[in-house]
C-alpha cells in the first residue's frame, strides 16, 4: 500500500540542504514518488502517518567492517599497524562464518537505530554477512575482502566474488538491498598486478571496488618509494577509471587529489577511527573544493568504536574547522549532506542518500521531544539544522523505513530482537578472547 509520511519538517538533503515545512514524503513500490509541502501535495490514496519532528533520508555509511562488533574494545590503545597485526588479525583468524553473521546482525541493528540505512562493508564470508543484512532489513554494498597473505591467496577470493555476481546479479534482494562488489584490502597487501586484475573484474561488471588508501603515514612506505604515492600506483596499475571508493585517504598530496578528481574516485572519510588510531586528519575541505565525492564512514566498530554516523558528521566538521582555522569551512548543512547525499555519491549510487523522486524510500524520523530542540522547529532553518547535527545526533532517532518498510519503530528494530542479537555477539566474544 502507498505510504505518506507527514511531518513538521522534512530535510530532503538536496544539494542546497533545503528545509521543508509542514511537508510530506510519499512512497510507492519502495521508492519516493513525491516530496514537498502538504499544501501543494497531490491527492493521496493510501496509509498516512502523522509524525512529530523531522524526516530525513537514511544515512549512508561509506566504509565499515561491521562484523567486528564481536571484537569491540580489543587492542583499543594501539596504533594502526600494531592494532592490526597484534590484535585484529589474530582474533579474526579464529572467527567462524557464523560469527560474522552474528556480528553483522548486531551491527545492522545498531546502525538502523542510529538512522544508518546503508553501509558499505568490506569483509569475509559474504553469504553470512548478506543474510544478516536481509534479516535486519537494512541495505549493504558488500565488497568481498581480497588479500594476498599466507593461506589467503588473492585470486580465489576474487573469483569467488565474480562467480557470485555472475550468478545472482550486481544487485538483488527486496528493493535491491544488496549490492555486490570487490574489496582489495590495500596496496600494501596486494601487488600492483593483482590490484589491476581485480579492478578489471570490477569494471567489467560495473561493480564498486573498495580499497584502503593512505590511512597512516607509515603503512605504505615501499609503495610510495616505488611510485611516489598510492594513488599514483593505483593509476599506473589500471585500478582507477571504474567505480572506486578510496577509504580513509588521510595522507594525500595535491597531485593525488587531482588524480582522484580526474578519475572520479570517491572518498570515505573516517574521522573517528583515524583520530582514535592517531592516523591523522584527512584534508576534507581540500577534497570537496577539488570536486571529489566524499562520504563518511565509521570504519570497524573495533577501531572507532561505534557505528554512529551523526558522530562522524560532527567530528568531520569540527576537525575541518580546526585544521583550516575557519569556522565557516563546514556548516551543519554540509555535515548532514556528507552523511547522506555525499555518501551515496562516493559509492556511485544515485538512488540513495536523498528524499527525491525515484530514489529508494529510506527514511529516518527524528523525534524532537528533547532539550536539543527546545528552541522549537519554528526556529530559522539554520538553527533547526544546527540543533539536529550539533546537539541531537542519533539519540532521538525514533522510526526508520528502508524501501518503504518500517524497520525501526519507537527506537527498536522491528525485524530483529536487539537483546537476542546482543546475546549472540556476547557468546562469540567469549570464545575469541
Amino acid at each position: 500500500m502507498p505510504l505518506r509520511l507527514h511531518a513538521p519538517v522534512v530535510l530532503p538533503c538536496d544539494p542546497e540542504c533545503s528545509v521543508l515545512r509542514d511537508a510530506v514524503v510519499d512512497v510507492d513500490g519502495g521508492r519516493v514518488v513525491h516530496v514537498g509541502p502538504l499544501a501543494t501535495a497531490p491527492a493521496f490514496a493510501g496509509e498516512v502517518r502523522e509524525l512529530t519532528g523531522i524526516l530525513l533520508p537514511g544515512l549512508v555509511n561509506a566504509h565499515a567492517h561491521s562484523p567486528m562488533v564481536v571484537l569491540r574494545g580489543l587492542g583499543g590503545d594501539l596504533p594502526l599497524l600494531r592494532w592490526l597485526r597484534e590484535a585484529m588479525w589474530p582474533a579474526e583468524a579464529k572467527m567462524r562464518p557464523s560469527d560474522i553473521r552474528a556480528g553483522q546482525l548486531l551491527g545492522a541493528v545498531e546502525m538502523l537505530r542510529n538512522g544508518v540505512t546503508t553501509s558499505a562493508e568490506m569483509y569475509f564470508h559474504g553469504e553470512q554477512l548478506v543474510d544478516a543484512v536481509l534479516a535486519a532489513g537494512s541495505r549493504v554494498l558488500f565488497g568481498g575482502a581480497i588479500m594476498d597473505l599466507p593461506g589467503l591467496p588473492w585470486k580465489p577470493m576474487t573469483d569467488e566474488i565474480s562467480r557470485w555476481i555472475d550468478a545472482d546479479g550486481l544487485r538483488f534482494g527486496p528493493h535491491e538491498r544488496v549490492e555486490l562488489g570487490y574489496g582489495p584490502h590495500s596496496a600494501y597487501v596486494l601487488s600492483p598486478e593483482a590490484l589491476g586484475a581485480v579492478a578489471d573484474e570490477a569494471r567489467s561488471r560495473g561493480a564498486l571496488l573498495q580499497i584502503h588508501v593512505a590511512e597512516s603515514p607509515d603503512e605504505d612506505q615501499a609503495q610510495r618509494a616505488s611510485h611516489g604515492s598510492v594513488p599514483r600506483l593505483l593509476e599506473a596499475s589500471g585500478v582507477l577509471g571504474g567505480r572506486v571508493l578510496s577509504a580513509h585517504s588521510v595522507h594525500l598530496s595535491p597531485e593525488d587529489v587531482s588524480i582522484y578528481t580526474a578519475h572520479g574516485v570517491g572518498v570515505a572519510h573516517c574521522p573517528g577511527s583515524n583520530t582514535k588510531l592517531a592516523s591523522g586528519i584527512a584534508p576534507l575541505r581540500q577534497y570537496l573544493d577539488a570536486g571529489v565525492a566524499v562520504g563518511l564512514g565509521t570504519d570497524g566498530p573495533a577501531s572507532n568504536d561505534d557505528l554512529d554516523l551523526f558522530e562522524e558528521a560532527r567530528l568531520a566538521a569540527l576537525l575541518s574547522r580546526v585544521t583550516t582555522a575557519d569556522a565557516t569551512s563546514m556548516r551543519a548543512a554540509d555535515a548532514l549532506l556528507l552523511a547522506t547525499r555525499g555518501g551515496a555519491a562516493a559509492l556511485g549510487r544515485d538512488d540513495l542518500g536523498a528524499l527525491e523522486v525515484g530514489r529508494w524510500a529510506d527514511v529516518v524520523h527524528v523525534d524532537v521531544d528533547d532539550p536539543a530542540f527546545a528552541t522549537g522547529l519554528d526556529a530559522p532553518d539554520s538553527q533547526v539544522l544546527a540543533n539536529l547535527v550539533w546537539a541531537s545526533g542519533t539519540r532521538r532517532v525514533k522510526d526508520v523505513w528502508v524501501g518503504g518498510e518500517q524497520v525501526v519503530a519507537g527506537g527498536e528494530t522491528t525485524l530483529v530482537d536487539r537483546r537476542e542479537a546482543q546475546a549472540g555477539v556476547r557468546e562469540v566474544a567469549r570464545r575469541l578472547r
